[in-house]
């Protein structure tokens, strides 16, 4: 008879409860005397992540948090200064989550930290990050590394319009002033391009010296032959 059977009575099953209930309680407190100390947050790519068995593991969060890997893919973040506004993120972007709005300006405005010219501003620079999917494209491409992904992982909201990250700093005031300055001076431009070319005279086309005149073979007429008279019929 097994074992089950033997306790099948009613206080057998009384005591294998018991039983069963005191092998729990000593796990326990075995746990919770190990656990006496805390442990130190560590990275998982730590060679000794997994032996660090013991301890108290549940972090005072966000007091504390888990150390991030440097290249960790997360929140994005573009230094707007250092942007020039090149638009091959918002083209490589395999979701479409950036929208940009450049506005061209008359001259150069500036230069990046690494020494390139602007002559483009910003006037809209939005990521929702709603939708990215964190490949890290958009990094890739930027030619003056303006846009890097941060270690920020938490940016839960309760309303998903808020996951749009705005980075530009014009008004709307700027924005429409630098639109009306660019359209002056490509009208500006385009008026001195016409009035130039109309006080120009029109040069006269001289043959090329020593351009030999273009040959043209004049096709030979070929005269019918006159019909000869037939002599009379008898």
């Amino acid at each position: 008879m097994s074992k089950r059977g033997a306790n099948s009575s009613y206080f057998g099953n009384i005591g294998e409860a018991i039983s069963s209930l005191l092998t729990g309680l000593k796990l326990s407190f075995r746990h919770l005397w190990q656990a006496r100390k805390k442990r130190e947050p560590m990275g998982v790519g730590e060679d000794n992540y997994f032996e660090r068995q013991n301890g108290i593991v549940t972090l005072q969060y966000p007091h504390e948090t888990f150390p991030v890997p440097d290249n960790g893919r997360y929140q994005l973040h573009n230094e707007i200064d250092d942007c020039i506004v090149c638009d091959k993120c918002a083209k490589i972007c395999p979701v479409n989550c950036i929208d940009i709005e450049p506005v061209r300006a008359v001259g150069e405005i500036g230069k990046t930290s690494d020494g390139s010219s602007k002559r483009i501003y910003a006037a809209t620079f939005d990521i929702d990050m709603a939708k990215c999917c964190f490949c890290g494209l958009c990094t890739a491409v930027c030619p003056t590394e303006c846009l890097t992904m941060t270690k920020e992982y938490d940016f839960s909201v309760f309303d998903i319009q808020k996951h749009t990250f705005a980075f530009s700093e014009m008004s709307d005031t700027e924005i429409t002033e630098k639109k009306q300055e660019f359209e002056a001076y490509q009208k500006q431009k385009a008026a001195a391009k016409a009035s130039s070319s109309a006080a120009k005279p029109k040069a006269a086309v001289r043959p090329k010296v020593g351009a030999r005149p273009a040959f043209k073979p004049k096709m030979p007429v070929i005269k019918k032959p006159a019909n000869p008279k037939r002599p009379p019929q008898e």
